[in-house]
């Protein structure tokens, strides 16, 4: 019987109190609650679209930003996906996507090397989408890659409406890990000649 590559971390801050659990080996149900709709929604797109089953709790101090929740999300699903690919024998180990949403293309590319490596090119016509600074995606998405043991390259090849782009941004990671986290069936290995990752 497989095992499922399964993993929950729990973080907690004076200034957060953070739970997630990820099934990288699920069928894309999610429950996820931050306190902040539109990451919420991205959250809800990362899930469905890898086809990982995501379970997040959030709570963090709203009433001074969004900053420290956003943040310290990236720092414990980074953790979570790292715990939950585990060795990596058999894996994929690479994963790329450019992926379209109307008028936007967002390509990302990702090692899941056990070394971080953070590349981040996301340039946008507003400031804010669903209340949140744009700005605090690149935080969100650095903290992934450092927490989560990977080389994480996001570029938006183009894109004018900004739910769009952090739409394709969103869908275009989990398309990525999932191709990353694949077990490819042809070795069981460790996908590195130094043996280890």
């Amino acid at each position: 019987m497989k095992t499922l590559r399964k993993a929950a971390v729990t973080r907690k801050t004076k200034e957060t109190e953070i739970f997630v659990e990820i099934n990288l080996d699920g069928t894309g149900k999610s429950s996820v609650d931050t306190g902040i709709p539109f990451l919420n929604h991205m959250l809800d797109l990362f899930s469905k679209h890898g086809s990982f089953d995501l379970k997040i709790v959030a709570r963090g101090d709203l009433d001074v930003d969004f900053h420290h929740t956003i943040e310290d999300l990236g720092i414990v699903l980074g953790e979570a996906i790292n715990k939950a690919v585990g060795e990596k024998r058999g894996i994929a180990r690479y994963g790329w996507c450019i992926l379209p949403m109307d008028e936007a293309l967002a390509m990302v590319s990702l090692d899941l090397s056990g070394r971080s490596c953070f590349k981040y090119d996301v340039k946008t016509l507003v400031d804010q989408v669903g209340g949140i600074d744009a700005q605090l995606f690149h935080e969100f998405f650095y903290a992934v890659s450092v927490k989560g043991g990977m080389t994480l390259h996001i570029k938006l090849m183009s894109g004018d409406e900004i739910h769009h782009i952090f739409e394709a941004v969103f869908k275009a990671f989990s398309k990525s890990l999932t191709m990353a986290v694949k077990i490819d069936g042809k070795s069981k290995e460790i996908p590195s000649t130094k043996g280890s990752l």
